[in-house]
């Protein structure tokens, strides 16, 4: 995402969300679920709206459920560190262009202790100057995904250092994840919330 291209990126989103949110009262049962697993996970106090994304999916409680059961097991059950799926993450965000994933996960990132010079840094890529070994590998690797559904052969030697078999199988999965999460609220416009600042978040 190139500097001068934030504005009409940011921009497209202000502009209204493309699909109405569901209201509580239309929750099924399988939402309803999906809703508590996700506020035990993120320690949210019951009773609390159901953020305006999640309100949007919850349209097709089908594909609403089996995208909760996947972003649950990466942020519950994944073997790659907290660390690493974030800088996955944003560098697929930023590289999507995507100001809502973005600016959550800008949030996420600081409370694992990320801070603002290495948000900057994740906008610039793996050849910033200033990572280490393993940094500049994940970040490499969500580029190559990103602009090759692939990652090449340099690359996954440098990450067969030091992820095991199964943080090597769930990389391209948290990347292909959060790449579905970008074209989802890109395509719909999902609206930001008062506290996310979208790709301005630092």
């Amino acid at each position: 995402m190139k500097q001068r291209d934030l504005g009409e990126r940011m921009a497209q989103i202000t502009a209204g969300c493309r699909l109405s949110a569901l209201p509580a009262d239309q929750l099924d049962a399988r939402h309803h679920a999906a809703i508590e697993r996700l506020r035990l996970i993120y320690d949210y106090p019951e009773g609390l709206p159901l953020d305006p994304f999640y309100a949007v999916l919850a349209h097709s409680p089908e594909f609403f459920a089996s995208y909760m059961d996947l972003g649950v097991a990466i942020t519950a059950a994944s073997a790659l560190p907290a660390r690493w799926r974030e800088l996955l993450i944003l560098r697929t965000g930023w590289l999507c262009g995507a100001p809502y994933q973005w600016g959550e996960h800008v949030i996420s990132a600081r409370s694992l202790g990320i801070d603002a010079t290495d948000v900057e840094r994740i906008t610039l890529g793996s050849n910033a100057p200033g990572w280490n070994a393993e940094d500049e590998a994940i970040l490499r690797a969500a580029e190559e995904l990103h602009a090759d559904a692939m990652i090449g052969e340099d690359t996954w030697s440098a990450l067969a250092v030091f992820l095991d078999e199964r943080q090597l199988l769930e990389l391209p999965m948290i990347v292909g994840h959060y790449h579905t999460t970008a074209f989802v609220q890109n395509a719909l416009r999902i609206s930001l919330t008062a506290h996310n600042r979208g790709l301005t978040a630092v």
